[in-house]
């Protein structure tokens, strides 16, 4: 495998400059930011945000109007056989050849790499580690949807890249592959891979990922770790169980977050609306509460904040 050039240092994935557009839609609008070596890293952002638009420039599979992609200090146009070579994608879609047995695919994908009989036993470990030894000589056709999906997975790592990116790979399966997976990948992360996850699981980018990246419309809008991003906001969120019926007052209306099961959620700014302020309007409209409990913002909580808000600046540049 092609080692990086010196000038690589600590960085795995160099964006600079990202632009792609698909007529008149802007998919990608100056997008630069780095990923380091060893990292963990996660890319959010809605729908129609521009992550596989960004990720398929990584892979090669699409060319961008302008800026560059550095994989380990190889660039993704120029050098674009050492690139590939160095990162193993999981694409969200599945992808598959139907008449060709697990096993078959498996070493199909370790040759396409170059890869020989050596990594056989590899391949033998993958299929071990991700449940589908019993599945080894089947054909593709005959898989469920989790089954294809863990043999997209181990076509990913199977000539073991550095760099390894995850679109959206617990879409749709059960629990128990997104237990193996997770448990995999970790191992393989605190042996040095480089990870980038892209999910709308929000829960799972904030157990796994060390840093990560908000965008939105073609734009970053932060990157930051993950306890930074979760400090961020200076509000909480107070829930609100009544023990008799009757309306809010009208100063805490604007402050409704949510209401599910019988329980209004309000969003308090630290600065602005103390809970002992909320206590008091409750007792003064002669509302009685049955529970009550705070919570901190997660990290579903911020992403809504930074897409559903932008008169925020993105934070392009500066990101490195």
């Amino acid at each position: 495998m092609n080692t990086c050039s010196p000038d690589a240092g600590n960085v795995a994935l160099r964006i600079d400059g990202l632009r792609k557009s698909y007529g008149k839609v802007q998919a990608l609008d100056g997008v630069s930011f780095d990923i380091r070596r060893g990292e963990f890293f996660g890319l959010l952002g809605p729908n129609g945000a521009g992550k596989s638009t960004l990720i398929n420039i990584i892979a090669s599979l699409v060319r961008a109007d302008q800026g560059s992609i550095g994989v380990l200090g190889h660039d993704t146009v120029r050098d674009w056989r050492s690139a590939r070579r160095l990162i193993g994608v999981v694409p969200q879609e599945l992808v598959f050849d139907p008449f060709f047995k697990v096993l078959d695919m498996l070493r199909i994908q370790a040759g396409y790499y170059g890869c020989g009989r050596e990594a056989w036993p590899w391949i033998d470990e993958l299929l071990s580690r991700l449940d589908l030894a019993d599945k080894r000589n089947s054909p593709m056709r005959a898989l469920s949807g989790g089954m294809k999906r863990r043999v997209l997975i181990a076509q990913a790592l199977v000539h073991r890249p550095p760099v390894v990116i995850l679109d959206e790979p617990t879409a749709g399966v059960d629990v128990e592959l997104r237990r193996t997976l997770w448990t995999f990948m970790n191992e393989l992360h605190a042996k040095g891979t480089t990870v980038v996850l892209t999910t709308h699981y929000l829960e799972e980018a904030q157990d796994l990922c060390e840093r990560i990246a908000i965008i939105d419309k073609g734009r970053v809008r932060v990157i930051e770790t993950t306890p930074q991003l979760l400090n961020r906001h200076p509000f909480r969120f107070l829930r609100l169980k009544l023990a008799n019926s009757g309306q809010l007052p009208e100063a805490l209306r604007p402050l409704v977050a949510g209401e599910k099961d019988g329980s209004i959620e309000l969003r308090l700014e630290r600065d602005k609306h103390p809970i002992s302020g909320v206590f008091a309007a409750l007792r003064a409209a002669g509302l009685d509460l049955e529970d009550v409990h705070t919570r901190e913002p997660d990290l579903e909580d911020i992403f809504i904040e930074l897409t559903h808000d932008h008169s925020r600046p993105a934070a392009n540049g500066g990101a490195r």
